[in-house]
């Protein structure tokens, strides 16, 4: 799942691949939101855990789950 993350007086967005459903990032957005956490906290496909300041979220985007590319380009 790609989930991009605009963060205020950042010049560009966080955009990572996670494991996570998108019913579980949209869950933290929502708890980050409203109160209940003070930071939006996901992991990424590789383990490493990205926190983003609750008051500091401009955005977020969660995008379709990615398939996994397997095989050979087409010879040129």
């Amino acid at each position: 799942m790609e989930v991009k993350i605009g963060v205020q007086h950042a010049p560009r967005e966080i955009i990572l691949e996670s494991g996570q459903s998108a019913e579980e990032v949209e869950s933290a957005v929502s708890d980050a939101l409203g109160g209940k956490s003070q930071l939006l906290s996901l992991v990424d496909d590789h383990g490493r855990k990205v926190l983003v300041p609750a008051d500091r979220l401009a955005y977020v985007e969660i995008g379709e789950p990615t398939a996994r590319k397997v095989g050979f380009g087409a010879a040129l």
